[in-house]
């Protein structure tokens, strides 16, 4: 049983660990003072790409590692496993972290190795829901898959071979459902995307969900809205070949992929730090309720100042932004420095077939369409604004180019006064340009 110690750990390994270690390199942090530590066997890298370029078919170009590791997301250098040693970081791959005694500064692996340090940033992450949690009939058969780490994604490769041209349901309507459905396709699978909201992505969507609808119905996505998987059925090898849903209808399947939903990794943490709607609480430099402990990405329920409140924000954008403004603090406290509150503008984004939206600000209170949303349109351009009190607080488009997206996150952050809906969709983009 080995023990070690650092100045700082990162514990996780996805892109806010990246983003964090890049970010310590950037400011000069000393050869053995820093360590990542990741269950995972490779070094962080850009979740995104798992369920975009990863799962091109042969022929397309497909976005493979060492490919996306961090921080190539955001136009940053690419950090690969040699690149933290050169940096004087040290890399701990394959390494689960089973107990945590955050008033003790430890933390203990699974193997029994004791890690401690003087400042811990928490950059966990989240786990997908699996139908097994809910205790759905079937759903530990094969090739029912899920995808939240390369593990995941490479599995999905193996189904996608040994299954060509199978037939796929994809259940659930959000992110993953609407990339994995168009990535199957792509793999000309027979697709069925089943979801029980009234329209896709729900969170985010009402209006624009209609285009998307239809644009995967004219690729050959089937759509059954209003129902869920209730149960699977398994060949005598156990793999899947029929989702049974709660309407009453069955659907054959060679491969199933889930994609309903992810909770954050804080169980490690519970009882020893303070918790705010679902995430771990922290002040707007990612500080929690305990000293010389951080949280970042996924995780942390942060103040989202524009707005007033405390958020919890699932996206890669933020992910690497917030593991930035920690360290950033972390090396200006000692330094007996300050930086500037985190002041975040919230921005999503997607790509699949051949849309591209991008999203900036806030999705409440009223919506106005603007451009072509034809879907049988070869190249559609369209977009839309949400207005609250009079004030334009979220836009989203889809086929922008890069002014007209920075133009959507100028006017989101402004919040400029809309004095007319009917004006905001007659000048369309042309609005967010003038502010």
């Amino acid at each position: 049983m080995a023990e070690k110690s650092f100045k700082y750990i990162i514990l996780g390994g996805g892109v806010s660990a990246g983003y964090a270690a890049k970010e310590f390199a950037n400011q000069g942090v000393k050869p053995g003072e820093l360590a990542v530590i990741s269950k995972e066997a490779v070094a962080p890298y850009e979740r995104p790409a798992l369920s975009k370029g990863y799962l091109f078919p042969q022929g397309k170009p497909n976005l493979l590692l060492p490919g996306f590791h961090c921080c190539v997301g955001s136009g940053g250098e690419k950090l690969l496993p040699e690149s933290y040693k050169q940096k004087g970081i040290e890399l701990i791959l394959s390494t689960e972290i089973v107990k945590a005694d955050l008033a003790a500064k430890t933390l203990v692996s699974a193997a029994g190795d004791v890690f401690k340090y003087e400042t811990l940033i928490i950059a966990t992450g989240s786990t997908v829901l699996r139908l097994t949690d809910f205790g759905v009939k079937g759903a530990d058969s094969k090739n029912i898959l899920y995808l939240r780490e390369i593990d995941d994604a490479d599995k999905l490769v193996e189904a996608i071979k040994a299954k060509k041209g199978g037939k796929a349901v994809v259940v659930g309507g959000g992110y993953i459902g609407l990339e994995l459905s168009a990535a199957l396709r792509i793999n000309d699978f027979d697709v069925t995307m089943v979801f029980p909201e009234p329209w896709c992505m729900p969170r985010l969507f009402t209006d624009i969900a209609a285009f998307y609808e239809t644009y995967y119905t004219n690729k050959g996505v089937k759509i059954i809205k209003g129902t869920v998987a209730s149960g699977f059925t398994a060949h005598p090898n156990g793999e899947v070949n029929e989702v049974q849903l709660k309407d009453g209808r069955s659907l054959e399947a060679d491969i199933v992929i889930v994609g309903v939903g992810a909770k954050p990794l804080t169980s490690l943490f519970k009882g020893q730090v303070e918790e705010d709607k679902g995430g771990i609480k922290t002040d707007a430099f990612f500080k929690t309720s305990v000293p010389d402990v951080y949280a970042v990405g996924d995780v942390a329920t942060f103040p989202l100042k524009m707005y007033g409140d405390m958020r919890r924000v699932e996206h890669v954008d933020h992910s690497r932004k917030s593991a930035e403004q920690a360290v950033k603090a972390i090396k200006a406290t000692e330094g007996g420095g300050t930086v500037e509150e985190y002041d975040y503008l919230p921005f999503f984004y997607s790509r699949s077939f051949d849309l591209s939206w991008q999203f900036y600000g806030d999705n409440v209170g009223d919506s106005v369409l603007f451009g072509d949303s034809n879907p049988s349109n070869p190249k559609p351009r369209f977009g839309a604004y949400w207005i609250q009190d009079g004030k334009v607080v979220g836009a989203f488009m889809e086929g922008g180019s890069g002014d007209e997206n920075k133009a959507l996150a100028k006017v989101a952050k402004a919040r400029p006064v809309a004095e007319s809906l009917d004006d905001l969709t007659k000048q369309g983009i042309s609005f967010a340009a003038k502010i």
